[in-house]
């Protein structure tokens, strides 16, 4: 099943902060707690608390992004 396409910024939004609050938790936990052998379940906690934030807030953010950006592109 096809998502239709006039979800697309929704869907962009979802899979974008997710796969930023992935990065973002994983290199964070590991500077500030190591890789040791709670490494995955720290990572995995932070991740799950940074999503929660990510996907609203990129929601919210990206359109002034984007109008930012115009602004400083050529045309």
């Amino acid at each position: 099943m096809k998502i239709p396409r006039k979800y697309e910024l929704l869907t962009f939004a979802f899979f974008m902060s997710m796969m930023m609050a992935f990065i973002m938790s994983g290199v964070l936990t590991a500077l500030l707690t190591g890789l040791n052998s709670d490494f995955f379940y720290h990572w995995m906690r932070a991740f799950a608390t940074a999503w929660v934030i990510a996907f609203p807030a990129v929601t919210i953010v990206a359109p002034f992004a984007r109008k930012l950006a115009a602004l400083v592109l050529e045309p």
